[in-house]
């Protein structure tokens, strides 16, 4: 199965990520694309208008970011029994951005995981290295400390979807990546990880051009599409054309 979808990240009033939400039904279908596992991030605030809109249809709808917490005095900050109670079914957690502009550490990314799967939702786990790291051949190690933290000491993994972002790709001014850039991080990904989780995503300047190229590196189980998806019938595009890139 391929997970392919986009986080709105800090964009999209409920209106707008309602209208979206209600032309990525219509544009997969009610019995989906076959061999495809769709999802859709919005921001907080349009959590349950898109829930509503997408519930019974093969789309899974997420949520940005959720606390450790059950409850408490957290203040602005949302529960993982919160962001479900508004329909979510995924948790992203750890997003580079998290992690350089909120404090995120492996420490908290790892109480999120396991408070996210306590409640029976999936977790998804974003990891990177920055340029730095990268220029110096460091990727893998620094990948897999990231999972490796995130995921110890875990008795089951397999609802756990991890999404390898290069810090150096992401973003406005990310660059986008040669597939074999990327194919040893994601081979090491599923020699360490594959067997135990329910996929590794790669996220990075992934558009309608590169999306089949990337798909076809080994140990890609699916995209985490950026601001290329933000147009929905981008993301469309890159649903329909997806089980072709891995079958040619």
């Amino acid at each position: 199965m391929l997970w392919i979808g986009t986080s709105f990240k800090m964009t999209k009033t409920r209106a707008e990520a309602a209208e979206y939400a209600a032309r990525l039904r219509y544009g997969v279908g009610e019995n989906g694309i076959p061999g495809v596992q769709p999802f859709l991030i919005p921001p907080a605030t349009a959590i349950a208008d898109v829930a509503a809109l997408l519930d019974g249809s093969p789309v899974l709808v997420g949520a940005q970011n959720a606390h450790w917490e059950d409850s408490g005095a957290w203040t602005g900050e949302i529960s993982v029994p919160q962001v479900a109670d508004a329909g979510a079914d995924i948790v992203e957690i750890g997003h580079s951005e998290r992690r350089e502009h909120f404090a995120e550490t492996d420490a908290t990314v790892a109480l999120k995981v396991r408070a996210t799967l306590r409640h029976g939702l999936i977790p998804l786990v974003c990891c990177g290295e920055s340029a730095e790291v990268f220029a110096g051949g460091g990727s893998t190690e620094h990948v897999l400390a990231q999972v490796g933290a995130a995921l110890d000491g875990l008795d089951d993994t397999s609802r756990v979807l991890i999404a390898y972002e290069p810090v150096w790709a992401i973003g406005e001014h990310g660059r986008e990546p040669r597939p074999e850039e990327i194919a040893g991080v994601h081979q090491a990904l599923r020699d360490e990880w594959g067997d135990r989780v329910a996929a590794v995503l790669y996220g990075g300047s992934v558009n309608r051009a590169n999306a089949e190229a990337l798909l076809r590196v080994p140990g890609v189980d699916g995209l985490f599409i950026g601001r290329a998806a933000w147009d929905v019938e981008n993301l469309l595009t890159i649903l329909a054309n997806a089980p072709t890139a891995v079958t040619t």
